[in-house]
């Protein structure tokens, strides 16, 4: 299996409901480092997984969605807890959803797997994984 790992960032801010999150429950920010990794098991006719420019840029462009925003007030999730893993799912749903509408080229069509992992810091961080 090959695979092609691009790097990126959002800045965000949020709030929890649960006495789980302790004093996570009040408004803070987080900055997110996002990593996703495009895999197929073998290479396209150009020899790549997937072009690493558009695949940046449409990572840039979700990700924009929600940097220097408070993801509280986003109507989509209202209700929900935005936890790390459950915004690693959010990006992965909205890079699958780019990818089957061709924004990473025609190649993309043909990547098997996706992995989206947020790092929250150099020492906790989550992911989400699926297939395509």
């Amino acid at each position: 299996m090959f695979s092609l790992t691009v790097r990126d960032h959002m800045m965000i801010a949020h709030s929890f409901n649960s006495e789980t999150f302790g004093p996570a429950q009040k408004l803070h920010g987080a900055t997110y480092v996002v990593d996703v990794t495009f895999k197929r098991p073998e290479l396209d006719p150009d020899d790549l997984v997937v072009d690493i420019g558009l695949a940046s840029e449409v990572l840039k462009r979700i990700l924009g969605e929600f940097t220097l925003n408070n993801l509280d007030e986003i109507d989509e999730f209202k209700g929900r807890n935005t936890t790390t893993e459950f915004m690693a799912r959010v990006v992965f749903d909205r890079l699958s959803h780019a990818i089957r509408d061709g924004e990473l080229g025609d190649g993309a069509r043909h990547l098997t797997a996706l992995a989206v992992t947020l790092h929250e810091s150099h020492v906790a961080w989550a992911s989400y994984e699926g297939g395509l």
